[in-house]
């Protein structure tokens, strides 16, 4: 098979399975993505399946997107086939030099590219700390960047409160997920990387509040929702409360964005 007949196949199932659990899907102010062209998508990454939604997305434009993912999915058999002949690329977070390689090949390829810029799940449902490697890639390259928003997919695959918990699908049916693009900006050859991601930050935070401060993802009077965050009525952790959860790198930019940014405490391994 072909590398788009794979990612048409995969499309395709993706479909059935989403109409079989009624999923809704609204993409808003997708004009920000071009329909040519090399650009960088950095997305917030809410749960395991976003890239789902972000693709779909990208195909309302034309753009087959290309994902940077966690590399232990190559592994798993017709997945990883899949995951190689639709050209996504594996991260491994001892060792990322290889994906940032990958990544500025296809941009120069003219390849849109998508990169979770927070290097793992949000427990908190917050932007958390992020990683430099798009400002680095979009000094490099020059391509535009575009901030991604993806919203409700979270409810299909909550994520852990605490450490003893574990996660696992929810076959909960009508769910509704938005994905927001933000405006295109570019990050100059002298730009300093703590900076723009610190800019990144702040762009991606707006976006998603956009999306979780909608009327229909808003809990209900009394409902424990701990698939929304707590500074918006959920009962999700804390951005502190997270930290045992998130693992987050200590090469990650510390938030200056978004709920308590001060008070969480220096990201660890």
């Amino acid at each position: 098979m072909s590398r788009e007949g794979w990612y048409a196949t995969t499309t395709l199932l993706g479909r059935v399975v989403l109409r079989g659990l009624e999923v809704r899907r609204d993409w808003h102010d997708e004009h920000h993505l071009p329909r040519s062209g090399p650009v960088l998508l950095a997305s917030n990454h809410a749960s395991f399946p976003d890239f789902v939604f972000v693709g779909e997305a990208g195909l309302s434009r034309g753009r087959r997107i290309r994902f940077l993912c966690r590399h232990d999915m190559w592994e798993v058999p017709v997945v990883g086939t899949a995951m190689r002949s639709m050209r996504h690329v594996p991260v491994d977070r001892e060792a990322p030099a290889a994906a940032y390689l990958a990544a500025r090949r296809l941009l120069a390829e003219g390849e849109p590219v998508c990169v979770f810029p927070e290097a793992g799940v949000s427990h908190s449902y917050t932007i958390r700390a992020l990683m430099p490697g798009v400002a680095a890639l979009a000094r490099e390259s020059g391509v535009p960047v575009v901030p991604v928003a993806v919203w409700g997919h979270q409810r299909l695959w909550p994520l852990r409160r605490h450490l003893d918990e574990r996660a696992g699908l929810s076959l909960h049916r009508g769910v509704r997920v938005d994905v927001a693009f933000g405006e295109p900006f570019t990050v100059a050859p002298d730009a300093d990387l703590v900076q723009v991601t610190h800019a990144l930050g702040q762009r991606m935070t707006h976006l998603l509040e956009g999306l979780q401060t909608m009327p229909h993802h808003a809990p209900r009077p009394g409902e424990r929702a701990r698939w929304h965050p707590a500074h918006l009525g959920g009962t999700a952790p804390t951005p502190v409360e997270a930290e045992p959860l998130d693992l987050v790198p200590r090469t990650a930019v510390r938030p200056t964005w978004g709920p308590c940014a001060s008070d969480v405490s220096t990201v660890r391994e």
